[in-house]
């Protein structure tokens, strides 16, 4: 998410400390700019993402903390889209989608379900360097 998307030209960024406190501001945090992008809470997708993104962040603070001071949010939107991406640094790569069978915790299977309903995508991306990952969502609006 971090390279540019001339498809989804509004953005914002934010990092914060990976602590519980993360949950609560990254998910305001989204609502306030999707808001400013014109999209409602009422919209159909809105209250999925919002539980999507809460658990991603949460699953950074849980899991990553150790290895990753922060955490960061990359929110983007354009016509008929919303993405998001949390970022850490801890080298493990979560299965996205979740394989057929297979469990990865509660939080995980909510967000591959949560996309898959809404018909949207989930990747995950290493960074470069192998110390950290992505995880990208994206929903049609």
């Amino acid at each position: 998410m971090t390279a540019a998307r001339p498809d989804l030209p509004l953005r914002h960024v934010l990092t914060l400390p990976t602590t519980g406190s993360a949950v609560r501001i990254a998910r305001e945090t989204a609502e306030e700019v999707l808001a400013e992008w014109g999209i409602g809470h009422r919209h159909q997708a809105v209250g999925p993402a919002l539980l999507i993104l809460s658990e991603l962040v949460a699953n950074s603070v849980r899991h990553a903390a150790a290895l990753s001071p922060n955490v960061t949010v990359f929110y983007a939107a354009g016509p008929g889209a919303f993405a998001f991406a949390v970022h850490d640094r801890h080298p493990h790569r979560p299965p996205l989608p979740v394989p057929p069978g297979g469990t990865t915790g509660g939080g995980l299977e909510t967000v591959a379900e949560l996309t898959a309903a809404l018909g949207g995508t989930a990747v995950v991306r290493s960074d470069p360097d192998g110390h950290g990952k992505s995880i990208r969502i994206t929903l049609p609006l």
